[in-house]
Order: structure tokens, then C-alpha cells, then sequence
């Protein structure tokens, strides 16, 4: 018998798999690199994920589906009280959940937070995946994993480089085979289930972060207002920056308008290369006082507007 019968001999499996962590421990580099494609948009700000978001792969017989959730952290405002929700209802709504922590953080107490907010039950495995062990020392590691492992019912510790790709065989492995047999609940060639037009907006607001970061608070929001489809595959594409204030307003159009063209120019680059087509990208600014505040947003988002 061949490998590859033997390999389709064997059941399906399929599930959800959250990964869960404080805000900026990798969580979007990990699923980007499980998935083997840019799904979730990667920024050194802060609570940049701020919906869950699916990536689906195949692992040997397995459909796996991550689910990247936004980062634990403090909440103060509406929107923040909604990501924090968003976030620790994932691993009730999952077959699996991933804890990733970053060894280079001192934060232990809200690593151990989130820890304790996780359920640990027997039907759902819970492990400790420890990011960034490139950068730690061996003698840091281990101490890093007896005070996370303590007392508490890990099913398996992983030690990866979500950024180099250590150790992720392992884990999708591991995922794999502890998935329950069943049903794949995607198309094979699947890769998520967000809307290309979210995805549009999210690319967008990935290069605002990255030429912006500095200057400008995390609530901001694009929105892709138009999106027509033209006969050789193209797409037109008009989008939205709601910004709170004026002054915001003209920190992302920078001079005479070169600021938002840099983004637009990047985020059309990265939009096309998805999309496998050219994308014509027009970017407007608006200035929308209270944008954080109204429900339509937070149900584009899928978030919680009462949470």
C-alpha cells in the first residue's frame, strides 16, 4: 500500500482551535504562518486584531481552523469592552485552544489573568505554546515554563518561532491528530471565511498602522464603501478612514496628500496580490466623531456593541 492511500485511509478530522494571548505575543504571525498565507494583519500596535478571524488548513487528513482572537488586555472603552469579550468566549465556542505567551514580556500576572479565565476541561485540550524562543535563553525558558505549567492542567507544552517557523510542524501535527473526527466544514481550497471587502478594509488599516503608528490612536476604522467587479477580473474599490478628529484627519493625509497616497499604494499592492487581480483602490478620510460608539461598526466587525 502506498503512503498516499494509507494517508486517505485514515478518518477525517476537522475543528476549531483558538488562539488566545495577551495583546502583541505573535498571535497573528502564528495563525498567518500555520494558514501559509497573510489572513490576519500583523502591527506592533496594540490590539490590532479586533474580531476573530478563521484560518483554514489541511493537515494530513485534517481540516484545522484557527481562530484568531483579539488580545487579553485591560479594557476602559466600549470597544475595547468588546474585543476582551470577543476573546475569552473564543475557547468555549473551540475543540482546542492554543495559550500563547511571550517569554520576553514581564507581565506574568496577566499572563496568569488570562490563564485563569481559560475553562480547562478534559473534552477540549488547552496547550501552552510559548512564542519567540529564538530570542530567550534555555535557562529563561524553563523557568518560564514551570511558572506557566504550575498547578494547572496543560494537555501539552510547544516551544516555536511563530516569526521563523520553529516548531510549527509539531504543533499542526499535534492539532492533526487530537481534532474529533468528522466532517471537513469548508471547501478544501478554503483559506478563511472573512468577506474579501473586510479583508480589503483590514490591509488597509494594517499600512495605516505601519506609517502611522506613532501618531495616531488605534481607533481608527476603514471601511470599503464600493466594490464593483469588472469582466477581465479587476475590482474598483473605494474606501473609508474614519477618524475621530480633524487633526487626526490630517495626520493621515500628511502634505498635500502624500501620506494616505503612500498607504493606498501599499494597500492596493497587498489587496491585488490577494485578490490575484489588479485592484484599483480610492481612499477618502472622514472625520466621524463617534464611530467607536455606533452599533453598525461593531456588527461589520462581528463584535459585541453591549459587551
Amino acid at each position: 500500500m502506498t503512503s498516499h492511500s494509507k494517508q486517505n485511509s485514515q478518518p477525517k478530522r476537522s475543528g476549531f482551535i483558538s488562539i488566545v494571548g495577551l495583546t502583541n505575543v505573535g498571535k497573528s504571525t502564528l495563525m498567518n504562518a500555520l494558514v501559509g498565507t497573510k489572513i490576519s494583519i500583523v502591527s506592533h500596535k496594540v490590539q490590532t486584531t479586533r474580531q476573530r478571524i478563521l484560518g483554514i488548513c489541511i493537515r494530513h487528513q485534517t481540516q484545522l481552523i484557527f481562530m484568531d482572537t483579539p488580545g487579553y488586555f485591560k479594557p476602559q472603552k466600549r470597544l475595547d469592552r468588546a474585543m476582551v469579550s470577543a476573546a475569552l468566549a473564543a475557547p468555549k465556542d473551540g475543540d482546542m485552544t492554543f495559550v500563547l505567551v511571550d517569554p520576553l514580556k514581564g507581565n506574568f500576572q496577566e499572563h496568569l489573568e488570562l490563564i485563569e479565565k481559560i475553562s480547562f476541561q478534559g473534552d477540549r485540550p488547552v496547550a501552552l505554546v510559548i512564542n519567540k524562543i529564538d530570542l530567550v535563553s534555555k535557562a529563561d525558558l524553563l523557568g518560564t515554563i514551570e511558572a506557566f505549567i504550575k498547578d494547572r492542567d496543560f494537555a501539552k507544552v510547544f516551544l516555536i518561532s511563530a516569526l521563523k517557523g520553529e516548531g510549527l510542524d509539531e504543533l499542526l501535527d499535534y492539532a492533526a491528530k487530537t481534532l474529533p473526527e468528522g466532517v471537513w466544514l469548508y471547501p478544501e481550497d478554503q483559506i478563511t471565511d472573512m468577506p474579501v471587502r473586510l479583508l480589503a478594509a483590514e490591509i488597509t488599516r494594517e499600512k495605516i498602522y505601519k506609517y502611522l503608528h506613532q501618531e495616531l490612536p488605534y481607533a481608527i476604522h476603514v471601511e470599503t464603501e464600493q466594490w464593483e467587479k469588472f469582466d477581465n477580473g479587476d475590482v474598483k474599490i473605494s474606501q473609508i478612514i474614519h477618524v475621530a478628529r480633524d487633526s487626526q484627519k490630517g495626520i493621515v493625509l500628511g502634505k498635500g496628500g502624500q501620506q494616505v497616497k503612500k498607504i493606498g499604494e501599499e494597500a492596493r499592492v497587498d489587496i491585488s496580490d490577494m485578490l490575484g487581480h489588479k485592484a484599483h483602490l480610492k481612499i477618502h478620510v472622514r472625520v466621524t466623531k463617534n464611530w467607536a460608539d455606533t452599533k453598525e461598526h461593531f456588527e461589520v466587525m462581528g463584535l459585541d456593541f453591549n459587551a
